[in-house]
């Protein structure tokens, strides 16, 4: 909820202040009250009929008090027959759930903790089995039908801006359980992979004009997709979350004034870029990993607001070696295809070995 075109924003969806003060909290800047900001971000994902806005209405883009919240006290889960938007809504409080449980376990609420880890899994009811599919379920539990996961009718389905292949992975603080519900990593990749190389047609006469920059069903015109490219590591396949982060990079954005492939909000468009050059991207807010791409630039450094200074190397990028061969961090050799925020912090030195093939570069 923001500034757009001179006025106030009541539109999106989920609790993402939460997300914001989390992450500063897990990176390390606490100087505000902890034990009031808990209860502040608590407070923001709890239903209050005091501030409830007259529902249904055509305000209801500025309802900032849905019912949805209501609905997944009283029956677990949100009906898409009752609350518009119902996956896209569960999805995102799926995530800010996890990030309040995340900050109350730092901080020893392990009854907060319990209770929203608990309420963070609930991502996993709208994933349809046969399917294969994030999907809207109905009050009686039925699956909503017609189902097509490349239609889309704009705020008027289950998924915001856009459709069930975009949104299936939003999943960004529990990627092992969403690998899981999928059948395994070989499965995984298979469908991921298809993300990107499906049709691009999307389906619907009033389909969502947000759905831009397309790669098969992939859309990095909305910001919902933008973590999706580095789940390939999560499925031993790095090479092509470089493959796709380097299209990405090359295809949707140049200097002209239309060189952006969809909304910039807030600055997110431009943010991926610039850390996705780097050759890192944060995909889960909260989490302080940032998970390993590949870099644009021979040689990166970032001044700390501690003074250190962080430091990225590409060596022998080139054309001819597109694929990340080794990644270093502080000359040992990195055994996982992410790095945490001290590493930045500290002010260490990432190196990057490009090569010519395809490895997993952490084996």
């Amino acid at each position: 909820m923001w500034g757009l075109a001179s006025n106030y924003t009541g539109t999106m969806i989920g609790s993402h202040s939460v997300s914001v003060i989390v992450d500063a909290y897990m990176k390390g800047q606490r100087n505000f009250d902890t034990e009031k900001a808990l209860e502040a971000i608590v407070h923001s994902v709890t239903y209050d009929t005091l501030k409830e806005i007259s529902y249904p209405s055509e305000e209801a883009w500025g309802n900032l008090m849905p019912r949805a919240k209501l609905y997944e006290d009283i029956y677990g889960f949100i009906p898409c027959d009752l609350e518009n938007a119902s996956v896209s809504k569960a999805l995102e409080f799926a995530y800010n759930y996890w990030a309040i449980a995340t900050m109350a376990s730092d901080m020893g609420r392990d009854d907060i903790a319990e209770e929203y880890f608990e309420k963070s899994d609930r991502y996993k009811i709208y994933f349809d089995e046969e399917a294969g599919f994030m999907r809207g379920k109905n009050l009686d539990g039925s699956w909503l039908e017609p189902f097509h996961p490349r239609y889309s009718a704009h705020w008027a389905t289950p998924y915001v801006e856009g459709n069930a292949w975009q949104w299936t992975w939003y999943v960004p603080h529990d990627v092992e359980g969403l690998i899981a519900l999928m059948g395994g990593r070989e499965a995984f990749s298979l469908k991921l992979d298809s993300l990107f190389t499906t049709s691009s047609e999307v389906l619907g006469e009033e389909k969502s004009a947000d759905i831009t920059g397309l790669i098969g069903q992939y859309a990095h015109g909305n910001e919902p997709s933008h973590h999706i490219a580095y789940l390939f590591n999560s499925a031993d396949q790095p090479w092509r979350t470089q493959e796709v982060v380097s299209e990405i990079l090359d295809q949707f954005y140049t200097d002209m004034p239309d060189g952006l492939c969809g909304n910039e909000d807030c600055g997110q468009m431009s943010a991926w870029y610039i850390l996705s050059s780097i050759g890192f991207y944060p995909i889960c807010p909260g989490d302080v990993r940032y998970s390993i791409g590949r870099p644009s630039f021979d040689k990166v450094q970032i001044e700390m607001d501690n003074g250190a200074v962080f430091t990225v190397i590409a060596e022998n990028r080139s054309e001819t070696n597109p694929y990340v061969r080794e990644v270093l961090l502080n000359g040992e050799k990195l055994m996982k295809p992410y790095l945490l925020h001290a590493d930045i912090e500290s002010g260490s030195t990432l190196t990057f070995r490009m090569g010519p093939e395809k490895v997993v570069f952490w084996h």
